[in-house]
């Protein structure tokens, strides 16, 4: 069954782009295009879309109260797509809160051509979105798929030998999400006191968005939130997010835990990737962590989660009722990677203990 896409931009260049784009792929039907939120709002009286990519500034109403207003009315799976200024974004992040399931990042100039290359990646963004459970949305970052190699973690990090890691009194979370995640962390994070483990967070995200991210976060929670830099320590009532474009590792330095951030070739089709972030876990705490896989599409953390848990940590997925994509934790439960299986409202307290 086909998908029904409308495309709400105000530039006629990206409407006729991502026209062509959508139309040459199978299983995506471009149902209409709109210049505006207010014209959008006219043709969708008459046909409601399953999936809207919506650009964020534009004339008479700007796309985040656009979004606001289908959340309110009709939750409808919404992937951004938007230029990517520090204040493009802060919004853009706003717009996530909102409910967005996916975002592109879009450059100021030469977009034509950007939207051309990136033909794979809007196709699989529609494809992903159109999969979401908007009924599990609260009120979510992009899940690109690529079609070159899918690399293992062993791309960025050698497995773990079996080796036994000393214990300490030092507990640490590894947290890896996608679609759907920035919502799941909010609902985590500001329910955290500061006397929580420190955690170490994967959430598939564009560069530059993970610091407003993390801003946006710190100011909600009780705990610190940050994005990640390395040589930062893992410490109780403290949350640090891999920055967007970059992998994160967790490291031993003596009887505490820092992280690492470094570049490297996309893992599962990502960066930051989880797998990364599970394994350099596995490698360096073993049983002094907590492993936890949420929501999104694909398989990113899976193997990851169960290299954990062969280490001897303790391990935990998010169960299908609570995802918006239950993708992540399937496959890891699948692997057998998870001790337990739990609904999002109880992952605080499970971190707590």
């Amino acid at each position: 069954m086909s998908i029904n896409v409308m495309i709400v931009d105000d530039s006629a260049v990206v409407r006729q782009v991502l026209s062509e784009i959508f139309t040459a792929s199978s299983g995506i039907t471009v149902m209409d295009v709109a210049t505006d939120p207010i014209v959008a709002m006219e043709k969708m009286k008459q046909h409601w879309p399953d999936v809207i990519v919506l650009d964020v500034e534009m004339p008479r109403m700007d796309g985040i109260t656009f979004l606001k207003q289908i959340m309110a009315s009709r939750p409808t799976p919404v992937v951004i797509c938007s230029s990517l200024t520090q204040k493009g974004a802060d919004i853009s992040v706003q717009a996530m809160a909102a409910g967005a399931v996916e975002v592109i990042a879009k450059p100021h100039a030469g977009v034509k051509q950007f939207l051309q290359d990136s033909n794979n990646l809007l196709v699989q963004a529609v494809k992903a979105a159109a999969t979401a459970r908007m009924s599990r949305m609260r009120t979510l970052p992009p899940t690109p798929m690529e079609t070159r190699p899918k690399l293992s973690a062993d791309a960025v990090l050698a497995a773990p030998t079996g080796q036994q890691m000393f214990q300490t009194t030092e507990r640490i979370v590894a947290i890896g999400t996608s679609t759907g995640g920035t919502q799941a962390l909010e609902a985590i994070l500001t329910t955290l006191p500061r006397t929580c483990p420190g955690l170490a967070i994967v959430q598939h995200m564009p560069e530059k968005f993970t610091a407003s991210f993390a801003e946006r976060l710190d100011r909600l929670s009780e705990i610190e939130v940050k994005e990640a830099a390395t040589g930062d320590r893992i410490l109780p009532g403290r949350a640090l997010i891999a920055p967007g474009g970059k992998h994160m590792m967790i490291k031993r330095s003596g009887a505490y835990y820092q992280v690492e951030v470094v570049d490297g070739p996309l893992v599962s089709r990502h960066k930051p990737s989880v797998d990364v972030l599970f394994r350099s876990a596995a490698k360096f705490a073993g049983r002094n962590a907590l492993g936890i896989i949420m929501t999104g599409m694909g398989d990113d953390g899976a193997r990851g989660l169960k290299e954990m848990h062969d280490a001897g940590a303790k391990t935990i997925a998010q169960d299908e009722d609570s995802c918006v994509v239950f993708g992540m934790p399937k496959e890891a439960i699948k692997l057998g990677a998870a001790d337990e299986v739990m609904p999002l409202d109880n992952i605080a307290k499970a971190i707590c203990r």
